[in-house]
């Protein structure tokens, strides 16, 4: 008797402990549930190689580090991309997102398109978040860069990594002609002077050889000399300006020096060219000691700023990787707080000199004696600071108005027609000018 009692006491016991087992398991499992309805999800959008179009096998630790950083200062936040996108599929794939309402809350912008986004509405006006934002400082930035990232006097971007234009040198052909490297503050006068001194036939074949500079454009030349072309909005040209005289003329003269000869990026290659424009960036990669054998290796070569016109400055036209917020994001106040991170953190944005070949958009950060040492460490020599400082601080960006790319096609037209047609240029500016306002008219009465 006693000993059945017993039986069915544990067996209730034991029940009830299952039971009770049960209810936990069922509500430790609605906790979960509860739990992960209210993680927070931050979508980035991003390309999984190099900005700068050279090698890179850390295309992503930058990104990876700045989620590990946010998360962890984020509990409950999750940020999450889509791996495997490459530079040239990402607008396509961008675009796409865009008009399936599924586009990231945070996403890179590639500058041939952010004017396009922005016109059509697909990015958040950061003004808001800005002006309400007392951790914000606009002035932590370099102004161009900073300035990349508005349209329509809106800011719609911040700048992540840059590179401005500067201009290579061969080392080795100014030491064989006993030609200083110049200045920074270095003039039209003087990158002429060198040019008409090292353009020349160096084998005495009858035929020159060894030239002055390559892909030297209008572009660098109406930089240098302090040219605004167009209005705000991009509805009128004012090509008759002397300094767009002043530029052609200049660009004359060079062309004269070894005219008859159609030079490429191939022959600053080679060795037979004192100058060439290009980014920073490039200057980074290639002298860098895994990618130093692949180009630019038989001969001794550096990088100096543009030099200037006479009513200019040694401005360098400023190339730049930014990021944007989705207008339509649920995560506007989490966006923001990761864009600030990814921009605005001295950390991360010095990951750029270990990671990229561009450079930080953060004064603090790109003229540290830190980032001085990554650099020489990466080149495998001294670089001088400075040079890169006075670039930055004189860097200019590109018109935003939309049809520029076709309008800028237009003026190089024009330039070209009037270098080629060796006439007067200043009546030939007035012409062209009459040709390049109709253009831009109708560039205006096709807009959709």
């Amino acid at each position: 008797m006693n000993l059945e009692f017993f039986k069915k006491r544990r067996f209730r016991v034991i029940l009830s402990i299952l039971i009770a087992a049960a209810a936990l398991f069922v509500m430790m499992g609605q906790l979960r549930r509860i739990s992960f309805s209210k993680e927070k999800v931050l979508t980035v959008g991003v390309f999984s190689d190099s900005y700068w179009g050279v090698q890179n096998g850390y295309a992503n630790k930058i990104i990876d580090d700045a989620i590990l950083a946010f998360e962890k200062e984020h509990p409950g936040v999750k940020v999450k991309y889509e791996s495997g996108i490459m530079k040239d599929d990402y607008s396509e794939w961008l675009s796409e997102k865009m008009m399936n309402d599924s586009a990231p809350d945070v996403f890179f912008i590639l500058g041939r398109d952010f004017s396009t986004f922005a016109r059509i509405g697909a990015l958040k006006d950061l003004g808001d978040l800005i002006s309400k934002d007392e951790a914000f400082d606009r002035n932590a930035f370099y102004k161009s860069a900073y300035e990349y990232g508005q349209y329509g006097g809106r800011q719609y971007a911040l700048p992540f990594e840059c590179a401005p234009n500067m201009m290579f040198v061969n080392k080795t052909i100014l030491d064989r002609e006993n030609i200083e490297l110049p200045a920074k503050d270095w003039t039209w006068d003087d990158f002429y002077e060198i040019c008409r001194k090292v353009t020349k036939d160096r084998d005495g074949t009858g035929v020159i050889n060894q030239f002055g500079t390559v892909n030297y454009t209008w572009i660098d030349a109406f930089d240098a000399n302090d040219v605004t072309l167009f209005d705000e909005k991009g509805r009128g040209c004012d090509f008759t300006v002397p300094e767009v005289g002043d530029a052609i003329t200049f660009l004359e003269k060079l062309e004269a020096l070894g005219s008859g000869y159609a030079l490429s990026e191939k022959d600053f290659a080679k060795g037979n060219v004192a100058f060439q424009p290009m980014l920073f960036s490039e200057y980074r990669a290639y002298k860098s000691q895994e990618l130093s054998i692949m180009k630019y290796s038989g001969f001794e070569w550096d990088c100096v700023t543009m030099p200037s016109g006479p009513n200019g400055d040694n401005n360098s036209r400023l190339d730049i990787l930014s990021i944007a917020m989705s207008e339509n994001t649920a995560q506007k106040d989490m966006a923001w707080e990761f864009m600030k991170l990814l921009t605005m953190d001295p950390v991360i944005q010095s990951e750029i000199f270990d990671y990229s070949a561009g450079i930080s958009v953060l004064p603090q950060v790109t003229q540290s004696e830190d980032s001085l040492s990554r650099i020489t460490r990466n080149t495998g020599e001294a670089f001088n600071l400075e040079i890169l400082k006075s670039a930055m601080e004189k860097s200019v960006i590109q018109p935003r108005f939309r049809g520029y790319e076709n309008a800028k096609e237009e003026i190089g037209l024009a330039v070209r027609s009037i270098l080629e047609s060796r006439s007067n240029i200043r009546m030939e500016q007035i012409i062209w000018n009459r040709t390049i306002n109709n253009y831009l008219k109708s560039l205006q009465i096709n807009e959709y």
